[in-house]
């Protein structure tokens, strides 16, 4: 595939990408912004891919956001290779005209004051045994948070009780700044997905939520920037994941549609395989509610721990 001749504008500065935005939308240019945390894979690039197809523009943002890292996450090891995707980014048909890479989109310069104080308080919490992020533990004196509370609550909710109002909150920050006509998620990210589009039409933003499929490597394992954490062996045993679901959903198709059998053969696959499950659960599609049959578009969601990498990764059953 040859590269495109189109070398993205970076931008670093947040007031300069909404005036570049605004700049454009004069013109009648519709855009479509794609977030991402970098460390870009081919399941990144399909996403820049259906974007082009929807927008005339199209800006990719690369921010590593500590907003929805718990100080025990890993938050400082989370790869990155800025130049490698801005080649990769390079090689897109079509090209990508704004490449969005702000250092701290929590910098608030004239509040060092309070950034201080803050520290003091994130103390407090912790001592008192609430759950904070990366971003309160720096001091940095935010203290605004976008909630979507129902479906942040299960699947990856219970385990992580900072991701989802940390990504709520930087993907309302992006919409602000950007402002796109359209944004592309990956369902691999089933949960924050449906997060998303439920904030989207609860807060009335004029922005369309795409959801494209899972990209998967040859052998079947979901694309995740986090594969490069694996050893080859954690790799070939992590596949008992996609293999026990794909398992699962054909015993859906064929009349077994008790969700406790089909959950109980995707944790005995993965564990038998080595994995440590976090949790394993079938939930409407739209409410993220378990269910206990399946009558209805489901999706069956699982993440779990494969060495020091947790993986997750989910399959659609629509009966």
């Amino acid at each position: 595939m040859e590269a495109s001749k189109k070398e993205p504008l970076i931008i670093t500065d947040k007031e300069q990408m909404r005036k570049w935005s605004r700049t454009m939308r004069s013109q009648g240019k519709s855009i479509g912004l794609v977030p991402t945390m970098g460390y870009l894979h081919q399941g990144h690039i399909s996403l820049v891919e259906e974007a082009l197809k929807l927008t005339n523009l199209t800006v990719v943002s690369i921010y590593v956001n500590p907003g929805q890292f718990a100080p025990s996450e890993d938050l400082s090891t989370y790869p990155s290779d800025f130049h490698g995707d801005i080649s990769k980014l390079m090689y897109v048909p079509g090209g990508v005209d704004v490449v969005f890479h702000p250092h701290n989109l929590y910098d608030y310069e004239n509040d060092m004051k309070r950034n201080k104080n803050d520290k003091g308080a994130c103390k407090n919490l912790e001592d008192k045994g609430e759950v904070v992020s990366c971003l309160e533990e720096s001091g940095m004196g935010h203290e605004t948070w976008v909630r979507v509370e129902k479906l942040e609550n299960g699947l990856c909710g219970k385990s992580r009780p900072v991701f989802f109002r940390g990504v709520a909150t930087v993907v309302t920050k992006l919409f602000n700044i950007v402002e796109p006509d359209v944004a592309v998620f990956g369902k691999k990210d089933y949960q924050q997905w449906r997060i998303v589009q439920r904030m989207v039409r609860d807060l009335d933003f004029s922005i369309r939520i795409i959801g494209t499929e899972i990209l998967r490597d040859n052998d079947g394992l979901a694309m995740s920037s986090r594969n490069v954490h694996l050893s080859a062996e954690e790799r070939r045993k992590a596949l008992s994941i996609s293999r026990s679901l794909l398992g699962a959903k054909s015993s859906a198709e064929n009349g077994h549609i008790n969700c406790r059998e089909l959950r109980d053969s995707v944790i005995q696959a993965v564990s038998e395989a080595g994995g440590r499950i976090d949790y394993t659960e079938i939930v409407d599609q739209e409410s993220l509610q378990a269910v206990e049959e399946i009558s209805s578009p489901v999706v069956f969601c699982v993440a779990a721990w494969f060495g020091k990498v947790r993986l997750i990764d989910n399959i659609e059953i629509n009966l």
